[in-house]
């Protein structure tokens, strides 16, 4: 199995219901923090990882992110010449040195669902995934990166954790995992949103994820699983069986901006980090 992943899936089919009315009618993912839109961020991380073959899992109303990472001639050729112009330079280096890839997620069926769908974008290879709502900031180096390196060295799916409230476990899948030490954790087992008393640790998996090309196998012969979902916890649940899933509490800060608490903090931290330093 390769040591370098060069593919990232981005899952990007979800409704985005608690924007609602800003979704109704654009994608979640487009929505910007300052003045990049939330998917931007997530590609631009992937690159950084090395990973420059960006499949996206899409869904109806979707086809802003396509345009996004495309040439707009029309606009280009209004601002050619002009201060404007400085201002698209992150997304032109995107288009050239990636390339991008679709796929439809036609019922909403779950994260595993999206996952395996991308299979056909992927084939039989290692590969990282980005759920661009959560927006991920490294100290140095980004957290795909850091992962990345992980799996050169120990060739099994990894997932990212942070440290939860206990009172927030049902929101999230939760590990019960060895330490290894440097925040990376063997995992023995892992529920999908338990409740507070029955959650094995507070440690939970946020949007980052470098997957085995195995689990496009298990996850077909997953059963659904909570809310009639296909869970992407309970295919790496077989993994972990295997003593083949690490969970890594990356370096760096995550932010929930599925939620407008989150992502409120997000452009309040991105205006104060990137806006005020350039000033």
């Amino acid at each position: 199995m390769e040591s370098v992943i060069r593919k990232c899936v981005f899952p990007v089919a979800g409704y985005g219901t608690r924007f609602l009315p800003a979704t109704k009618a654009m994608a979640k993912e487009i929505l910007p923090i300052l003045d990049k839109p939330l998917v931007q961020y997530g590609v631009e991380e992937a690159l950084e990882a090395g990973m420059s073959d960006i499949g996206f899992v899409t869904g109806r109303g979707k086809r802003a992110i396509e345009d996004h990472f495309d040439i707009n001639y029309e606009l280009e050729d209004q601002i050619a010449g002009t201060g404007k112009e400085a201002a698209l330079a992150g997304i032109r280096e995107l288009i050239e040195r990636c390339t991008f890839s679709y796929t439809r997620q036609i019922v909403m069926r779950g994260l595993g669902d999206a996952i395996l769908k991308a299979r056909t974008l992927v084939g039989d290879q290692p590969f990282g995934v980005v759920l661009a709502d959560d927006l991920c900031f490294g100290n140095g180096t980004g957290v795909l990166a850091q992962m990345a390196r992980l799996y050169a060295e120990h060739r099994v799916s990894i997932v990212a954790i942070e440290e939860v409230p206990r009172e927030d476990t049902s929101s999230y899948g939760v590990i019960a995992g060895e330490p290894l030490g440097n925040g990376l954790y063997r995992v023995t087992d892992m529920v999908e949103k338990p409740r507070p008393e029955e959650a094995p640790s507070n440690l939970a998996i946020i949007g980052r994820y470098i997957l085995t090309p195995d689990i496009f196998g298990i996850l077909e012969h997953t059963p659904p699983g909570r809310n009639g979902e296909l869970q992407i916890t309970d295919a790496l649940r077989e993994q972990a069986r295997q003593g083949r899933v690490l969970a890594y509490r990356f370096d760096g800060l995550r932010f929930d901006c599925g939620s407008v608490p989150g992502y409120v903090a997000a452009t309040n931290y991105c205006f104060e980090r990137f806006h005020r330093a350039a000033r």
